[in-house]
Protein backbone atom coordinates (compact mmCIF):
# COMPACT_ATOMS: atom_id res chain seq x y z
CA UNK A 1 0.00 0.00 0.00
CA UNK A 2 1.35 3.42 -0.94
CA UNK A 3 1.86 6.20 1.59
CA UNK A 4 -0.88 8.18 -0.17
CA UNK A 5 -3.33 5.31 0.32
CA UNK A 6 -2.41 5.02 3.98
CA UNK A 7 -2.93 8.72 4.45
CA UNK A 8 -6.33 8.59 2.77
CA UNK A 9 -7.42 5.78 5.10
CA UNK A 10 -5.97 7.36 8.23
CA UNK A 11 -2.90 6.33 10.14
CA UNK A 12 -3.08 3.01 11.94
CA UNK A 13 -3.07 3.65 15.70
CA UNK A 14 -0.34 1.87 17.61
CA UNK A 15 -2.59 0.94 20.52
CA UNK A 16 -6.11 1.03 21.91
CA UNK A 17 -7.95 -0.41 24.88
CA UNK A 18 -10.33 -2.41 22.69
CA UNK A 19 -10.41 -3.45 19.02
CA UNK A 20 -13.79 -4.28 17.50
CA UNK A 21 -13.79 -6.50 14.42
CA UNK A 22 -16.70 -5.83 12.05
CA UNK A 23 -18.50 -2.69 10.94
CA UNK A 24 -22.08 -3.93 11.03
CA UNK A 25 -24.68 -2.61 13.45
CA UNK A 26 -23.41 -4.84 16.28
CA UNK A 27 -19.80 -3.79 15.90
CA UNK A 28 -20.64 -0.11 15.42
CA UNK A 29 -22.93 -0.14 18.46
CA UNK A 30 -20.25 -1.85 20.56
CA UNK A 31 -17.68 0.77 19.55
CA UNK A 32 -20.19 3.55 20.21
CA UNK A 33 -20.98 2.45 23.76
CA UNK A 34 -17.31 1.88 24.55
CA UNK A 35 -16.49 5.36 23.26
CA UNK A 36 -19.33 6.84 25.34
CA UNK A 37 -17.58 5.45 28.41
CA UNK A 38 -14.32 7.04 27.34
CA UNK A 39 -12.45 3.86 26.38
CA UNK A 40 -9.94 4.11 23.51
CA UNK A 41 -11.49 1.88 20.84
CA UNK A 42 -10.64 1.03 17.24
CA UNK A 43 -13.14 -0.56 14.88
CA UNK A 44 -11.65 -2.47 11.95
CA UNK A 45 -13.87 -3.36 8.99
CA UNK A 46 -12.47 -5.40 6.10
CA UNK A 47 -14.74 -3.64 3.60
CA UNK A 48 -17.16 -0.79 4.17
CA UNK A 49 -19.35 0.06 7.15
CA UNK A 50 -22.66 -1.85 6.95
CA UNK A 51 -21.58 -3.38 3.66
CA UNK A 52 -23.06 -6.79 4.39
CA UNK A 53 -26.13 -7.98 6.32
CA UNK A 54 -26.53 -4.81 8.38
CA UNK A 55 -27.63 -2.91 5.27
CA UNK A 56 -29.38 -5.86 3.59
CA UNK A 57 -31.97 -6.84 6.20
CA UNK A 58 -35.68 -6.03 6.36
CA UNK A 59 -35.39 -3.08 8.75
CA UNK A 60 -37.81 -4.46 11.37
CA UNK A 61 -37.23 -3.40 14.98
CA UNK A 62 -39.45 -5.84 16.80
CA UNK A 63 -40.05 -7.34 20.19
CA UNK A 64 -42.85 -9.45 18.76
CA UNK A 65 -42.11 -13.12 18.16
CA UNK A 66 -38.76 -13.12 19.92
CA UNK A 67 -37.37 -16.05 21.82
CA UNK A 68 -38.05 -15.38 25.52
CA UNK A 69 -34.30 -15.26 26.14
CA UNK A 70 -33.98 -12.27 23.80
CA UNK A 71 -36.89 -10.24 25.16
CA UNK A 72 -35.05 -8.23 27.86
CA UNK A 73 -32.33 -7.30 25.35
CA UNK A 74 -34.73 -6.23 22.60
CA UNK A 75 -36.71 -4.18 25.14
CA UNK A 76 -33.52 -2.35 26.09
CA UNK A 77 -32.63 -2.00 22.43
CA UNK A 78 -36.05 -0.53 21.63
CA UNK A 79 -35.57 1.99 24.43
CA UNK A 80 -32.32 3.03 22.74
CA UNK A 81 -33.91 3.16 19.28
CA UNK A 82 -36.59 5.60 20.47
CA UNK A 83 -34.00 8.23 21.29
CA UNK A 84 -31.29 7.26 18.84
CA UNK A 85 -31.91 9.85 16.13
CA UNK A 86 -31.67 12.68 18.66
CA UNK A 87 -28.63 11.10 20.31
CA UNK A 88 -26.83 10.57 17.00
CA UNK A 89 -28.08 13.83 15.48
CA UNK A 90 -28.84 11.84 12.33
CA UNK A 91 -31.78 10.64 10.28
CA UNK A 92 -31.95 6.84 10.44
CA UNK A 93 -35.56 6.46 9.31
CA UNK A 94 -36.88 5.55 12.75
CA UNK A 95 -40.65 5.09 12.83
CA UNK A 96 -42.55 3.48 15.68
CA UNK A 97 -45.55 2.27 13.69
CA UNK A 98 -45.93 -1.27 15.00
CA UNK A 99 -45.34 -4.74 13.57
CA UNK A 100 -48.28 -6.85 12.38
CA UNK A 101 -48.11 -10.63 11.91
CA UNK A 102 -50.82 -12.27 9.79
CA UNK A 103 -51.96 -15.86 10.15
CA UNK A 104 -54.33 -18.36 8.55
CA UNK A 105 -53.71 -21.64 10.32
CA UNK A 106 -54.46 -22.99 13.77
CA UNK A 107 -50.71 -23.48 14.21
CA UNK A 108 -50.05 -19.80 13.54
CA UNK A 109 -52.85 -18.76 15.89
CA UNK A 110 -51.39 -21.00 18.60
CA UNK A 111 -48.01 -19.34 18.08
CA UNK A 112 -49.61 -15.91 18.46
CA UNK A 113 -51.23 -16.99 21.72
CA UNK A 114 -47.94 -18.38 23.01
CA UNK A 115 -46.30 -15.02 22.32
CA UNK A 116 -49.05 -13.19 24.21
CA UNK A 117 -48.08 -15.11 27.35
CA UNK A 118 -44.47 -14.00 26.95
CA UNK A 119 -45.53 -10.42 26.18
CA UNK A 120 -47.70 -10.35 29.30
CA UNK A 121 -44.76 -11.35 31.48
CA UNK A 122 -42.85 -8.30 30.22
CA UNK A 123 -45.74 -5.82 29.92
CA UNK A 124 -45.32 -5.62 26.14
CA UNK A 125 -48.37 -4.17 24.37
CA UNK A 126 -49.01 -7.07 21.98
CA UNK A 127 -52.60 -7.72 20.90
CA UNK A 128 -54.34 -10.65 19.25
CA UNK A 129 -56.51 -9.39 16.41
CA UNK A 130 -59.59 -11.08 15.01
CA UNK A 131 -60.15 -11.44 11.28
CA UNK A 132 -62.39 -8.36 11.38
CA UNK A 133 -59.80 -6.32 13.27
CA UNK A 134 -57.11 -7.31 10.76
CA UNK A 135 -59.39 -6.14 7.96
CA UNK A 136 -59.74 -2.76 9.68
CA UNK A 137 -55.95 -2.44 9.80
CA UNK A 138 -55.64 -3.40 6.13
CA UNK A 139 -58.69 -1.88 4.39
CA UNK A 140 -57.09 -2.26 0.98
CA UNK A 141 -56.43 -6.00 1.30
CA UNK A 142 -57.94 -8.25 -1.31
CA UNK A 143 -58.34 -11.19 1.04
CA UNK A 144 -59.04 -12.05 4.70
CA UNK A 145 -56.76 -13.58 7.29
CA UNK A 146 -57.88 -15.68 10.22
CA UNK A 147 -56.04 -13.63 12.84
CA UNK A 148 -53.30 -11.13 13.45
CA UNK A 149 -50.74 -10.29 16.11
CA UNK A 150 -49.94 -6.64 16.60
CA UNK A 151 -47.33 -4.93 18.78
CA UNK A 152 -47.86 -1.15 18.40
CA UNK A 153 -44.62 -0.23 20.21
CA UNK A 154 -42.45 -2.05 17.64
CA UNK A 155 -40.96 -0.06 14.81
CA UNK A 156 -38.72 0.11 11.79
CA UNK A 157 -35.62 1.95 10.57
CA UNK A 158 -33.49 2.25 7.46
CA UNK A 159 -30.71 -0.37 7.55
CA UNK A 160 -28.45 1.50 5.12
CA UNK A 161 -28.50 4.56 7.38
CA UNK A 162 -28.40 3.18 10.92
CA UNK A 163 -24.98 1.55 11.29
CA UNK A 164 -23.08 4.32 9.43
CA UNK A 165 -24.74 6.93 11.66
CA UNK A 166 -23.76 5.00 14.78
CA UNK A 167 -20.20 4.65 13.50
CA UNK A 168 -19.99 8.39 12.78
CA UNK A 169 -21.21 9.16 16.29
CA UNK A 170 -18.65 6.77 17.78
CA UNK A 171 -15.95 8.54 15.79
CA UNK A 172 -17.05 11.93 17.15
CA UNK A 173 -16.63 10.47 20.63
CA UNK A 174 -13.04 9.48 19.87
CA UNK A 175 -13.33 5.99 18.40
CA UNK A 176 -11.16 5.21 15.38
CA UNK A 177 -13.17 3.71 12.50
CA UNK A 178 -11.01 1.94 9.92
CA UNK A 179 -12.75 0.62 6.80
CA UNK A 180 -10.79 -1.47 4.28
CA UNK A 181 -8.68 -2.77 7.16
CA UNK A 182 -9.06 -6.50 7.78
CA UNK A 183 -7.92 -8.01 11.05
CA UNK A 184 -5.92 -11.13 10.27
CA UNK A 185 -5.48 -12.59 13.74
CA UNK A 186 -4.79 -11.86 17.41
CA UNK A 187 -1.54 -11.54 19.28
CA UNK A 188 -1.46 -13.20 22.70
CA UNK A 189 0.88 -13.67 25.64
CA UNK A 190 0.36 -16.03 28.59
CA UNK A 191 -3.06 -16.98 27.17
CA UNK A 192 -4.36 -13.42 26.99
CA UNK A 193 -4.97 -10.97 24.16
CA UNK A 194 -2.22 -8.41 23.70
CA UNK A 195 -3.16 -7.06 20.30
CA UNK A 196 -4.37 -7.70 16.78
CA UNK A 197 -2.53 -8.00 13.49
CA UNK A 198 -4.28 -6.15 10.69
CA UNK A 199 -3.39 -6.17 7.01
CA UNK A 200 -1.81 -2.75 7.65
CA UNK A 201 0.10 -3.68 10.77
CA UNK A 202 -0.36 -4.45 14.49
CA UNK A 203 -2.50 -2.66 17.08
CA UNK A 204 -1.80 -3.35 20.74
CA UNK A 205 -4.92 -3.82 22.87
CA UNK A 206 -6.27 -5.60 25.92
CA UNK A 207 -9.56 -6.84 24.50
CA UNK A 208 -11.03 -7.79 21.13
CA UNK A 209 -14.72 -8.04 20.24
CA UNK A 210 -15.45 -10.18 17.19
CA UNK A 211 -18.66 -8.84 15.64
CA UNK A 212 -17.85 -10.17 12.19
CA UNK A 213 -21.25 -11.68 11.38
CA UNK A 214 -20.96 -14.41 8.75
CA UNK A 215 -17.15 -14.36 9.09
CA UNK A 216 -16.98 -14.90 12.86
CA UNK A 217 -16.68 -18.68 12.84
CA UNK A 218 -13.85 -18.66 10.29
CA UNK A 219 -11.93 -15.95 12.13
CA UNK A 220 -12.34 -17.79 15.43
CA UNK A 221 -11.27 -21.13 13.96
CA UNK A 222 -7.83 -19.69 13.20
CA UNK A 223 -7.53 -19.00 16.93
CA UNK A 224 -8.51 -22.55 17.88
CA UNK A 225 -11.99 -21.42 18.96
CA UNK A 226 -14.84 -23.59 17.63
CA UNK A 227 -17.94 -21.48 17.04
CA UNK A 228 -20.90 -23.50 15.66
CA UNK A 229 -22.28 -21.06 13.15
CA UNK A 230 -23.62 -21.39 9.61
CA UNK A 231 -24.93 -18.87 7.12
CA UNK A 232 -28.23 -18.77 5.28
CA UNK A 233 -29.06 -16.58 2.29
CA UNK A 234 -32.01 -14.24 2.40
CA UNK A 235 -33.18 -12.54 -0.82
CA UNK A 236 -34.72 -9.07 -0.66
CA UNK A 237 -35.97 -6.40 -3.06
CA UNK A 238 -37.23 -2.83 -2.98
CA UNK A 239 -40.01 -1.31 -5.02
CA UNK A 240 -40.73 2.05 -6.54
CA UNK A 241 -42.93 4.38 -4.40
CA UNK A 242 -46.40 2.90 -3.91
CA UNK A 243 -49.60 3.62 -1.96
CA UNK A 244 -49.43 2.93 1.75
CA UNK A 245 -50.95 -0.41 2.77
CA UNK A 246 -50.39 0.11 6.47
CA UNK A 247 -48.17 2.38 8.53
CA UNK A 248 -46.16 -0.37 10.18
CA UNK A 249 -44.25 -3.46 9.09
CA UNK A 250 -46.03 -6.68 8.10
CA UNK A 251 -45.04 -10.34 8.28
CA UNK A 252 -46.89 -13.25 6.71
CA UNK A 253 -45.54 -16.67 5.86
CA UNK A 254 -45.47 -15.75 2.15
CA UNK A 255 -43.96 -12.27 2.51
CA UNK A 256 -42.45 -9.68 4.79
CA UNK A 257 -42.88 -6.00 3.93
CA UNK A 258 -41.70 -2.70 5.34
CA UNK A 259 -42.66 0.77 4.21
CA UNK A 260 -39.52 2.70 3.30
CA UNK A 261 -38.78 6.39 3.74
CA UNK A 262 -38.81 6.83 -0.03
CA UNK A 263 -42.38 5.55 -0.25
CA UNK A 264 -41.49 2.17 -1.67
CA UNK A 265 -41.45 -1.19 0.11
CA UNK A 266 -38.75 -3.59 1.15
CA UNK A 267 -40.06 -7.08 0.36
CA UNK A 268 -38.80 -10.56 1.19
CA UNK A 269 -40.19 -14.04 1.75
CA UNK A 270 -41.80 -14.53 5.13
CA UNK A 271 -40.19 -17.86 5.86
CA UNK A 272 -38.01 -19.33 3.13
CA UNK A 273 -34.26 -18.89 3.25
CA UNK A 274 -31.54 -20.79 1.40
CA UNK A 275 -28.78 -22.80 3.00
CA UNK A 276 -25.61 -23.22 0.99
CA UNK A 277 -24.27 -26.72 1.67
CA UNK A 278 -20.65 -26.10 2.66
CA UNK A 279 -18.10 -28.11 4.66
CA UNK A 280 -19.19 -26.39 7.89
CA UNK A 281 -22.66 -27.91 7.41
CA UNK A 282 -21.03 -31.31 7.95
CA UNK A 283 -18.67 -30.05 10.64
CA UNK A 284 -21.60 -28.74 12.70
CA UNK A 285 -24.17 -31.29 11.51
CA UNK A 286 -25.01 -32.67 14.94
CA UNK A 287 -25.53 -29.22 16.49
CA UNK A 288 -27.78 -27.99 13.67
CA UNK A 289 -29.73 -31.14 12.85
CA UNK A 290 -32.65 -30.37 15.24
CA UNK A 291 -33.04 -26.95 13.61
CA UNK A 292 -32.97 -28.43 10.11
CA UNK A 293 -35.66 -30.97 10.95
CA UNK A 294 -37.84 -28.35 12.68
CA UNK A 295 -37.77 -25.97 9.72
CA UNK A 296 -40.66 -27.71 7.88
CA UNK A 297 -39.32 -27.03 4.41
CA UNK A 298 -38.52 -23.36 5.06
CA UNK A 299 -34.81 -23.97 4.50
CA UNK A 300 -33.90 -24.64 0.89
CA UNK A 301 -30.63 -26.56 0.55
CA UNK A 302 -28.30 -25.57 -2.28
CA UNK A 303 -25.16 -27.34 -3.38
CA UNK A 304 -23.13 -25.18 -5.72
CA UNK A 305 -20.05 -23.08 -6.08
CA UNK A 306 -20.13 -21.98 -2.43
CA UNK A 307 -19.21 -25.54 -1.38
CA UNK A 308 -16.07 -25.60 -3.50
CA UNK A 309 -15.16 -22.02 -2.57
CA UNK A 310 -15.39 -22.94 1.12
CA UNK A 311 -13.51 -26.19 0.52
CA UNK A 312 -10.53 -24.26 -0.84
CA UNK A 313 -10.68 -21.54 1.83
CA UNK A 314 -7.96 -22.12 4.43
CA UNK A 315 -9.03 -22.51 8.03
CA UNK A 316 -5.62 -21.51 9.38
CA UNK A 317 -3.15 -18.83 8.33
CA UNK A 318 -0.19 -16.89 9.64
CA UNK A 319 -0.25 -13.19 10.52
CA UNK A 320 1.85 -12.39 7.46
CA UNK A 321 -0.48 -14.16 5.02
CA UNK A 322 -3.31 -12.62 3.00
CA UNK A 323 -6.56 -13.87 4.52
CA UNK A 324 -10.02 -14.69 3.15
CA UNK A 325 -11.21 -11.38 4.61
CA UNK A 326 -8.96 -9.44 2.26
CA UNK A 327 -9.98 -11.53 -0.73
CA UNK A 328 -13.70 -10.85 -0.16
CA UNK A 329 -14.13 -7.28 1.01
CA UNK A 330 -17.93 -7.39 0.78
CA UNK A 331 -19.94 -10.60 0.79
CA UNK A 332 -22.42 -9.95 -2.00
CA UNK A 333 -24.42 -13.08 -2.89
CA UNK A 334 -26.81 -13.12 -5.81
CA UNK A 335 -30.51 -12.95 -4.90
CA UNK A 336 -32.88 -15.76 -5.78
CA UNK A 337 -35.21 -14.50 -8.50
CA UNK A 338 -37.62 -17.47 -8.14
CA UNK A 339 -38.11 -16.76 -4.44
CA UNK A 340 -38.60 -13.04 -5.04
CA UNK A 341 -41.07 -13.72 -7.86
CA UNK A 342 -43.11 -15.78 -5.39
CA UNK A 343 -43.01 -12.87 -2.97
CA UNK A 344 -44.16 -10.38 -5.60
CA UNK A 345 -47.01 -12.63 -6.68
CA UNK A 346 -48.16 -13.02 -3.06
CA UNK A 347 -48.05 -9.28 -2.39
CA UNK A 348 -49.96 -8.45 -5.57
CA UNK A 349 -52.61 -11.03 -4.69
CA UNK A 350 -52.94 -9.79 -1.11
CA UNK A 351 -53.08 -6.07 -1.93
CA UNK A 352 -54.80 -5.14 -5.22
CA UNK A 353 -53.57 -1.56 -4.91
CA UNK A 354 -50.00 -2.84 -5.33
CA UNK A 355 -50.57 -4.95 -8.43
CA UNK A 356 -48.65 -2.48 -10.54
CA UNK A 357 -45.58 -2.60 -8.31
CA UNK A 358 -42.20 -2.47 -9.97
CA UNK A 359 -38.93 -3.61 -8.47
CA UNK A 360 -36.04 -1.15 -8.45
CA UNK A 361 -33.39 -3.35 -6.88
CA UNK A 362 -32.82 -6.95 -5.77
CA UNK A 363 -30.14 -8.16 -3.40
CA UNK A 364 -29.26 -10.90 -0.93
CA UNK A 365 -27.46 -11.14 2.38
CA UNK A 366 -25.79 -13.93 4.31
CA UNK A 367 -27.29 -14.34 7.77
CA UNK A 368 -25.15 -15.78 10.56
CA UNK A 369 -27.11 -18.42 12.49
CA UNK A 370 -26.49 -20.55 15.56
CA UNK A 371 -28.06 -23.93 16.40
CA UNK A 372 -30.61 -22.36 18.77
CA UNK A 373 -31.01 -19.09 16.81
CA UNK A 374 -29.78 -17.13 19.83
CA UNK A 375 -26.77 -14.83 19.57
CA UNK A 376 -23.44 -15.25 21.28
CA UNK A 377 -22.61 -12.22 23.42
CA UNK A 378 -19.88 -13.60 25.57
CA UNK A 379 -16.29 -13.78 26.64
CA UNK A 380 -14.28 -16.75 25.40
CA UNK A 381 -12.27 -18.65 27.99
CA UNK A 382 -9.16 -18.94 25.81
CA UNK A 383 -7.69 -16.58 24.87
CA UNK A 384 -8.67 -14.25 27.70
CA UNK A 385 -9.80 -10.88 26.43
CA UNK A 386 -11.50 -12.30 23.32
CA UNK A 387 -15.24 -11.64 23.11
CA UNK A 388 -17.91 -12.69 20.63
CA UNK A 389 -20.96 -10.68 19.55
CA UNK A 390 -22.30 -12.70 16.66
CA UNK A 391 -24.81 -15.33 15.52
CA UNK A 392 -27.86 -13.06 15.57
CA UNK A 393 -29.75 -15.42 13.26
CA UNK A 394 -31.71 -12.83 11.31
CA UNK A 395 -32.69 -10.89 14.43
CA UNK A 396 -29.65 -8.64 14.69
CA UNK A 397 -30.76 -5.31 13.23
CA UNK A 398 -33.47 -4.53 15.75
CA UNK A 399 -31.56 -5.87 18.72
CA UNK A 400 -28.28 -4.32 17.52
CA UNK A 401 -27.97 -1.23 19.73
CA UNK A 402 -28.90 -3.19 22.84
CA UNK A 403 -26.55 -6.04 21.95
CA UNK A 404 -23.72 -3.59 21.33
CA UNK A 405 -24.33 -2.04 24.73
CA UNK A 406 -24.16 -5.48 26.38
CA UNK A 407 -20.94 -6.36 24.56
CA UNK A 408 -19.40 -3.08 25.70
CA UNK A 409 -20.49 -3.74 29.28
CA UNK A 410 -18.92 -7.22 29.19
CA UNK A 411 -15.62 -5.80 27.99
CA UNK A 412 -15.70 -3.20 30.76
CA UNK A 413 -16.24 -5.90 33.37
CA UNK A 414 -19.99 -5.55 33.92
CA UNK A 415 -22.50 -5.54 35.41
CA UNK A 416 -24.63 -5.84 32.27
CA UNK A 417 -27.96 -4.09 31.80
CA UNK A 418 -29.69 -7.45 31.29
CA UNK A 419 -28.63 -11.02 32.04
CA UNK A 420 -26.42 -12.35 29.25
CA UNK A 421 -26.32 -15.93 30.54
CA UNK A 422 -28.53 -17.25 27.69
CA UNK A 423 -26.01 -15.86 25.20
CA UNK A 424 -22.89 -17.41 26.75
CA UNK A 425 -20.47 -19.14 24.41
CA UNK A 426 -20.13 -22.05 26.82
CA UNK A 427 -23.67 -23.27 26.14
CA UNK A 428 -22.37 -25.10 23.07
CA UNK A 429 -20.01 -27.25 25.12
CA UNK A 430 -21.29 -27.38 28.72
CA UNK A 431 -24.05 -29.93 28.17
CA UNK A 432 -26.85 -27.39 27.78
CA UNK A 433 -29.73 -28.87 25.76
CA UNK A 434 -30.20 -26.43 22.90
CA UNK A 435 -33.71 -26.11 21.57
CA UNK A 436 -34.10 -26.00 17.79
CA UNK A 437 -33.94 -22.50 16.36
CA UNK A 438 -34.75 -20.94 13.03
CA UNK A 439 -33.62 -17.73 11.34
CA UNK A 440 -36.46 -15.17 11.16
Amino acid sequence: MSQAQKSAQGELPAAAEVVVIGGGIIGCSTAYFLAKRGLPVVLCEKGRIAGEQSSRNWGFVRQQGRDPAEVPTIMESLRIWRGLEAELEADIGWHQGGVLYLGDSDEELSGFEDWLEIAGQHQIDSQLLSSVEVARCLPGAGRRWKAGLLTPSDGRAEPAKAAPAIAAAAERLGARILPDCAVRTLETAAGAVTGVVTERGPIACQAVVCAAGAWSSLFSRNLGVTLPQLTVRGSVCRTVPLPEVWGGAIWYRDFGMRRRQDGGYTLAHGGVVEVEVVPDAFRFFRAFWPSFTAAHGELKLRLGRAFFDALTTPGRWRPDQVTPFEKTRVLDPAPSRPILERVLASVRAAFPGLRGLKVEERWAGMIDVTPDALPVISAVEHPRGYYLATGFSGHGFGIGPGAGKLAAELVMGGPTTVDVTPFRFGRFSDGTKLKPGQAF
